[in-house]
């Protein structure tokens, strides 16, 4: 059988000293690059400052990329730079340092379901905020969108994360630390583009950057002074204490106080501003589709009326869903995402990879190949994402918030925060643009959203109605105990986020009253034998199409049992 022939991969032609940084346009950012792959193809190569990559834009590659058994996450260079002031933390770790694993498997459940439901409240406080603002302002008022978003995103993940008030919404100004970190984050990407030489004789610029690390600093380390001088009333827990008071389950050890830092300031960057750019994003498509912007007002009407939000409403909000990944498909705001291979490899059959070296898949290019999106990808249709349409995706060909075990663990924060927003925005206003004939310009720096869109909003004739809250009523009363039966029930777990834990306890808890004799562990306690005694019932998620951190042995071990190992189990799976 013959090998498949080796194709040489197409490349910009390098100049001497600057390889192919000329043909990287600072000003279009992303879309030189985007325009880049429209030119030379769905893979090809670029040289900067002495550093080679790939840049990768096709459905078939990048799902081959996503292949984590090859495949890891790279640090390319500006998250390299970006790694200078946010070290260690989730975002800028390398997979094999300690903290990265510690930091993933405390914060997970931080970020689960359940998690996110105690987080609602925090979220309406302050979208009510804003919203009131807006109200006050009156409907002639030209609102900033991105500055508007941007500062209830920031509010809201300090609420939610920290129980920490900026208040950004009552001032002038913005937060200096937001300052502080666009600064950073656009000097970080400038040295990217230079040589050390330039950036050592940058005298004031270096010494701003200084500044603007030590005030990021200063905040993170002030809010865990403030928390350690005056601890949350009793009953009330955020993911601040979580990464203070809560152990390794691998290691039973803590994350230091120097790595809560860097986590706070890496959940400050990241929780705000790509999702302010989502929110932006989503306002400028709905404002230039008034179609579309009428039916998500038509569905928000249905569920909600004039009543006040409830978190039950959120799954109810399917439109809006559907509407904010399309915005995530056309303009997903970390806008790409590097990888690289274990070994020495092939991908697509033709093209070699080097170990190490820096495979850049290019998002917004991924979300537009004709061969997944159609004839029109630049065509925002938010039907692209109804549940029968969604589920015909091919892998891995909508990938907004990374891959695998590195992929962001605040998506479910960032979805939930933008769908009720928007909720509860078109509940109460109607909106127009100040320019009907606004053109997007970027702003860039390690991510992406408009710049310079306004709107007017116009206060509809609404009156909300707030109900009390039943989340914890009783849904009846617990069934009566019965006599004990002696029966065996092996409840088993997989859960990073502690949410099919919680169901697996639920399940054991009522075998209990049923007369059953439960007990209840991780799968990984269960390699090596399942009892044909009793029933064995198994509550499980699976994270980007692979086991939880507690099932990872328990998965092969299933897999390589011969035919008919099993016989006499009875079992039951949720998943």
């Amino acid at each position: 059988m013959t090998a498949a022939p080796i194709l040489p991969i197409p490349q910009p032609k390098p100049r001497p000293l600057l390889g192919n940084l000329p043909d990287l346009d600072v000003d279009s950012g992303v879309l030189g690059l985007m325009a880049l792959a429209r030119e030379y193809g769905p893979i090809f190569r670029l040289e900067v400052l002495g550093h080679d990559q790939l840049v990768i834009s096709s459905q078939e590659l990048v799902n081959e990329l996503c292949d984590e058994g090859r495949f890891d996450k790279n640090l390319h260079p500006a998250l390299v730079q970006v790694r200078d002031f946010t070290r260690d933390g989730l975002f800028t770790a390398q997979t094999e340092e300690p903290n990265w694993g510690a930091a993933h498997r405390i914060l997970m459940p931080a970020f689960g379901p359940g998690a996110l439901h105690e987080m609602f409240d925090g979220m309406v406080d302050i979208a009510e905020q804003l919203l009131l603002k807006w109200e006050r302002q009156g409907p002639g008022h030209s609102i900033d969108v991105s500055d508007n978003t941007t500062r209830l995103t920031l509010d809201t993940i300090a609420l939610c994360s920290f129980s920490y008030r900026f208040n950004s919404l009552y001032s002038e100004a913005m937060h200096p630390f937001v300052g502080s970190m666009v600064r950073a984050l656009v000097e970080s990407g400038e040295r990217t583009r230079r040589l050390p030489l330039q950036t050592r004789l940058m005298r004031h610029t270096r010494e701003q950057y200084d500044e603007d690390k030590r005030l990021m600093y200063d905040v993170a380390d002030q809010l865990i002074s403030e928390r350690r001088r005056h601890p949350l009333p009793d009953g009330q827990h955020d993911i601040l204490d979580t990464m203070l008071t809560a152990t390794d389950p691998t290691t039973g050890e803590r994350l230091s106080e120097e790595n809560v830092r860097y986590q706070m300031v890496t959940f400050l960057i990241a929780g705000h501003e790509t999702t302010s750019g989502l929110l932006t994003f989503t306002l400028y498509e709905m404002l230039r589709n008034p179609e579309i912007l009428a039916r998500a007002r038509e569905q928000v009407d249905k569920v909600l009326g004039e009543q006040a939000p409830r978190f039950s409403h959120l799954a109810q909000l399917t439109y809006l869903d559907q509407i904010l990944k399309e915005t995530l498909r056309l303009w997903p705001t970390a806008p790409a995402f590097a990888l690289q291979a274990y070994e020495d490899t092939t991908i697509g059959g033709h093209y070699p990879v080097r170990r190490g070296q820096t495979l850049f898949v290019l998002t917004p290019s991924l979300h537009r190949d004709p061969a997944v999106w159609g004839a029109a990808p630049e065509t925002f249709d938010p039907d692209r994402f109804s549940f029968d349409r969604a589920e015909a995706l091919p892998p891995n060909a909508w990938k907004p918030f990374g891959n695998g075990q590195r992929s962001c663990i605040g998506r479910g924060f960032a979805l939930q925060e933008s769908t009720l927003f928007l909720a509860m925005m078109l509940q109460r206003f109607e909106l127009s643009p100040v320019d009907p004939g606004y053109q997007l310009k970027l702003k860039q720096t390690l991510t992406i959203k408009p710049d310079g869109l306004q709107m007017y909003a116009r206060r509809r004739d609404v009156t909300i109605v707030s109900e009390p809250s039943t989340a914890n009523r009783s849904e009846g009363r617990a069934a009566a105990p019965v006599a004990a039966n002696g029966i065996p029930i092996r409840v088993l777990y997989g859960s990073n986020a502690g949410t099919s834990q919680a169901f697996a306890q639920r399940i054991a808890n009522d075998a209990k009253l049923r007369g059953y004799a439960p007990t209840i562990d991780s799968l990984d306690s269960a390699v090596g034998h399942l009892p044909t005694e009793g029933a064995v019932v198994v509550v499980t998620s699976s994270y980007e199409g692979q086991p939880p951190d507690n099932a990872r042995q328990f998965v092969p071990w299933l897999r390589d049992l011969p035919d008919g190992a099993l016989a006499g189990v009875r079992f039951a799976v949720f998943g």
